[in-house]
């Protein structure tokens, strides 16, 4: 586990204790421990199916880990902390859907709130401070079905945003969207970590958009995790450890290639802008 750096002022929104999971006798996350602060913009970094979902599962409260724990602000998850917002991956929107943006939007302030309902003029002005924060004012009246991916991103993400949480988890925002869109939104979360206090954790498995803006990085391989600044985490020895063989980091044009060794055996995977593909 690499040492975290120092720290920010202020108590950590999220803290992974020591996280283990199991399924039908595999280890999938061996004691997964980092902490997330308030306007910090995390990474959750690794290739397809080494467990960041997984670990979203357990934050979420919707997968129980066999050893560990999570904390929000210090303390357990409960059922009436709307402390997380969560852009699951692959939201998939019919076209023909007759609800506009800023109806999705607005289905973000029911079904977890207790008491007095919102009023109509405070629902509206909460919507309409949600679709300018992402930018989204201009198609706010669009069929959600219509918009483009990037576009959709943006709905699904003040959608999440309109409940005040603390804490916004993202499972492969990025998936599927162009190179301008991928900016787009990555500029947006880090804006609004900053300007709104949020801690934004978002897993993907390029850690190349992210780089501009990480606080943190959260790297995944072989069920561990080390965390800390991009320049502590992303180093050959500390990557070599996690995969288990020799790794080498290169950087090109301001783009970061994980390579394994030859010394990896006789299928050498080959990380590609944070993505494993196998070589022989």
């Amino acid at each position: 586990m690499v040492e975290e750096p120092s720290k920010p002022p202020g108590e950590p929104i999220l803290e992974v204790e020591g996280v283990g999971v199991w399924f039908s006798g595999r280890e999938i996350l061996h004691d997964v421990t980092f902490s997330i602060r308030p306007g910090e913009f995390t990474g959750l970094i690794g290739s397809n199916g080494v467990g960041k979902t997984t670990l979203f599962r357990v934050i979420l409260g919707m997968e129980a880990p066999n050893s560990g724990k999570v904390l929000f602000g210090g303390k357990g998850r409960s059922r009436r902390n709307s402390v997380i917002g969560y852009v699951p991956q692959k939201v998939l929107l019919d076209p023909d859907m007759p609800l506009r943006a800023r109806d999705v939007v607005a289905l973000g302030l029911d079904g977890h709130r207790l008491g007095m309902p919102v009023s109509s003029r405070r629902r509206r002005g909460l919507v309409d401070e949600m679709l300018e924060a992402v930018d989204a004012t201009s198609f706010g009246d669009t069929r959600v079905g219509r918009l483009s991916g990037g576009e959709q991103q943006r709905v699904l993400i003040a959608h999440a945003l309109i409940g005040r949480p603390r804490l916004l988890l993202l499972d492969e925002p990025l998936a599927n969207l162009d190179i301008r869109s991928e900016q787009e939104v990555v500029s947006l979360l880090a804006r609004i970590a900053t300007e709104q206090q949020i801690a934004v954790f978002i897993s993907a498995h390029d850690m190349n958009p992210l780089l501009a803006f990480m606080d943190r990085i959260v790297y995944v391989a072989s069920g561990r995790v080390a965390s800390g600044s991009t320049d502590d985490v992303v180093r050959p020895e500390v990557l070599s450890k996690l995969y288990g063989h020799h790794v080498d980091v290169l950087r090109v044009h301001e783009r970061i290639i994980v390579v394994a060794g030859a010394s990896a055996g006789p299928e050498v995977p080959i990380v590609l802008h944070g993505d494993v593909v196998s070589m022989t």
